[in-house]
């Protein structure tokens, strides 16, 4: 499921402030970066089923490698992981209502934090 239209995907931010900003919001990047993308993600493991709240972004200068980037950030998505194929994040998918209002929650929280930073 994208959350389109959030407003994040407008902004550039470097990627220590973000990295600030998404730890503040229990967002764990971890391992999932390259030198050209980011992403992160809060898990849920609720009676439904384990989810995941994912925030991409691309480096538009730097790279992530290095620590130095600027990234621009993408429209944030929900998914639901199943063992042992990974998460999927399609139009057929199901997501419990309450689990959709506590991320629209998350990405308005975090939003607001990105405003004061991004370029």
């Amino acid at each position: 499921m994208k959350f389109e239209n959030s407003g994040l995907e407008s902004f550039k931010i470097s990627l220590d402030r973000l990295d600030e900003i998404m730890e503040k919001h229990r967002m764990i990047r971890a391992g999932q970066w390259d030198y050209e993308r980011v992403t992160y993600d809060h898990k849920f493991v609720i009676q439904e089923g384990t989810y995941y709240l994912r925030f991409p972004g691309y480096a538009v200068e730097g790279d992530v490698g290095s620590g130095r980037a600027l990234i621009q950030l993408m429209e944030p998505l929900l998914g639901k992981h199943y063992y042992p194929h990974g998460v999927e994040y399609g139009e057929g998918e199901e997501f419990p209502d309450a689990l959709v209002k506590q991320c629209k929650q998350a990405i308005e929280s975090i939003k607001k934090d990105v405003e004061v930073f991004a370029e």
